[in-house]
């Protein structure tokens, strides 16, 4: 894999079953969101509303997870939800999924499918490998506050994901950072989908392949590698 992906030895403590499946994409063409990305948006709110079967997202067993895993570094799961349980109750409201562009629709539809988070990261933007740590509190994370530039620290102790330049996503997959998120422009990127059991590494990787077919259907011609759950 060009990029390098590590899981710090702190963050394994508190999730010991943790994996994550890459999904590694060159040579995409993003674009804004178009009727082929709004039909795989909708499909996903369909196959979440089966699969909840009239609960809340947060009574699912693998949302559950994600919630006990949050609690354990320190977040509160019912303020600042995994990435997951976010887009879930978006999908269920009135005013379902937001619409973004290409890219970002495809792997958000498939972390609502699947319950599962996953993110999206602009290689070109990244600064030597990623890691998963526990934060110091220094690291910088920039962001937007009020329409300008700013920029945040993690709270101390807070799993964030980081590379050489500063974090790119805060609590686990909370939030992610304005400086490697997927834009138009971005042409090369991988995409991350991150397993807490009951989700099993067979059912990573049909989610894993799900976003590669559908990336492969909206960039005729990217270049795709899937790196199995570690």
């Amino acid at each position: 894999m060009t990029l390098t992906l590590t899981v710090s030895d702190e963050v394994r403590a508190i999730a010991p079953g943790f994996t994550h499946l890459a999904v590694e994409a060159h040579g995409l063409v993003n674009g804004p969101s178009d009727t082929r990305s709004a039909a795989l948006l909708d499909d996903a709110a369909r196959r979440l509303a089966e699969r909840l079967d009239g609960r809340a997202p947060h009574e699912d067993p693998r949302i559950a997870a994600w919630r006990e895993v949050y609690t354990a570094f320190g977040a509160k799961p019912s303020r600042t939800r995994n990435s997951a349980e976010a887009l879930a109750r978006r999908a269920l409201a009135d005013g379902g999924l937001p619409r973004i562009n290409l890219l970002v629709d495809a792997y958000n539809a498939i972390s609502v499918a699947h319950l599962v988070p996953v993110g999206g990261e602009d290689t070109d933007h990244i600064e030597g490998g990623m890691r998963l740590i526990r934060a110091k509190g220094d690291e910088p994370f920039p962001t937007v506050a009020g329409g300008e530039g700013a920029v945040e620290h993690p709270e101390p102790g807070e799993v964030v994901w980081c590379d050489d330049e500063g974090v790119t996503c805060r609590r686990w997959n909370w939030r992610q950072g304005v400086r490697t998120r997927l834009t138009e422009e971005s042409v090369n990127a991988v995409f991350l989908l991150e397993g807490l059991a009951p989700m099993t590494n067979g059912e990573l990787d049909a989610a894993g392949a799900e976003l590669a077919a559908s990336l492969e259907r909206l960039s005729p011609g990217v270049r795709i590698t899937v790196h199995g759950p570690r």
